[in-house]
């Protein structure tokens, strides 16, 4: 089931990252896709595990049985996917991240109190992040940051172009495989690291490791199952971000690859969890408002955004019915 949820969060993640390439005109969709999908496999391997600590540990498993950890862990992942597979099907951009987060919260609540959950507060009293509130900052600062940092880049862009001529696209062109890249790269090195976080909770669960930890073995299944997930990017989502917010401009994929792809960097080497999907629809709406504000369909963009409100709070009473339902059935 791990499998499953990293494939679809590679699904929705794809369209995200390569809709604004194609849009463009300047990659194909053959070649976007490719290179998103090779740069997303290589990440878990090079990077470390800082985020899956963050998300595997919030919630202290040791010690329960098997069965109420994989009630745990089954209510939040069947949450995640039919709430990814909704939007999918809606082609809205929504994040796996926020209902992985969301899923786990109420079904560890159910399964294990909330005395079993590091809610971060007293950390935070204290002046530095953990436990649920490293999650809870690092999914929402980083669209806001992805936002602000790409209407500031877009400008300086901007002015730029202005001093070059038509052959600045062929600059255009060519800077676009290395931003690409790393957007695929960043991306792979955050978000296969959630499969991997739900792998080392049950193994420590099961009594098989002492410690938390990831084995090589999890960190290939996950790396494998989010870059399948990639190269069968939605359709359906590449067109709500490519065609439905603004006319996309080679200077705009540029912006918003690297504004996305710097976000996902900084976050990751902070041991934050953030959503590659939000965060480039966020760079996108920041390119738009730098550039054009009057031409962003703002109205698509709000229907984005309240998916967005509504993710946690479904995904919440999901992971909760799930995880009763579990009980139900194998109790």
């Amino acid at each position: 089931m791990v499998g499953l949820f990293d494939f679809t969060n590679g699904f929705h993640d794809a369209a995200d990252m390569v809709a604004t390439a194609i849009a463009s005109h300047l990659m194909s969709p053959a070649m976007a896709i490719s290179i998103v999908s090779i740069f997303t496999f290589i990440a878990p391997f090079v990077v470390g595990l800082t985020v899956a600590d963050t998300v595997g540990t919030f919630i202290n498993i040791r010690g329960t049985s098997q069965h109420t950890a994989q009630s745990v862990v089954i209510g939040a992942l069947l949450a995640a996917i039919c709430f990814n597979l909704a939007t999918w099907w809606l082609g809205y951009p929504s994040s796996s991240s926020n209902s992985l987060a969301g899923g786990l919260v109420d079904a560890g609540l159910y399964a294990v109190g909330a005395e079993k959950i590091n809610w971060g507060i007293d950390a935070l009293s204290g002046g530095h992040l953990d436990g649920l509130m490293k999650v809870v900052v690092g999914l929402f600062a980083s669209p806001i940051m992805g936002f602000v940092i790409v209407f500031f880049v877009m400008k300086v862009v901007m002015r730029l172009l202005k001093r070059l001529t038509i052959k600045a696209n062929t600059w255009l062109k060519y800077s676009q495989y290395l931003s690409i890249a790393w957007l695929g790269f960043s991306h792979g090195a955050n978000d296969a690291q959630k499969g991997m976080a739900i792998i080392g909770m049950m193994l420590l669960a099961s009594g098989n490791n002492q410690l938390f930890n990831i084995p090589i073995w999890a960190i290939f299944w996950c790396a494998s199952a989010i870059t399948l997930g990639t190269l069968f990017g939605g359709w359906r989502i590449i067109k709500t971000l490519g065609y439905r917010l603004f006319r996309v401009t080679p200077a705009h994929s540029v912006a918003n690859q690297i504004g996305a792809a710097l976000v996902n960097t900084l976050a990751t080497s902070l041991g934050a969890p953030t959503s590659t999907t939000q965060v480039v629809t966020a760079t996108l709406l920041g390119n738009g408002a730098a550039k054009k504000p009057l031409h962003v369909k703002w109205q698509t963009a709000l229907g984005i955004l309240s998916g967005w409100w509504v993710n946690i709070p479904t995904t919440i009473i999901l992971g909760w019915l799930f995880c009763f339902l579990f009980n139900l059935l194998w109790s």
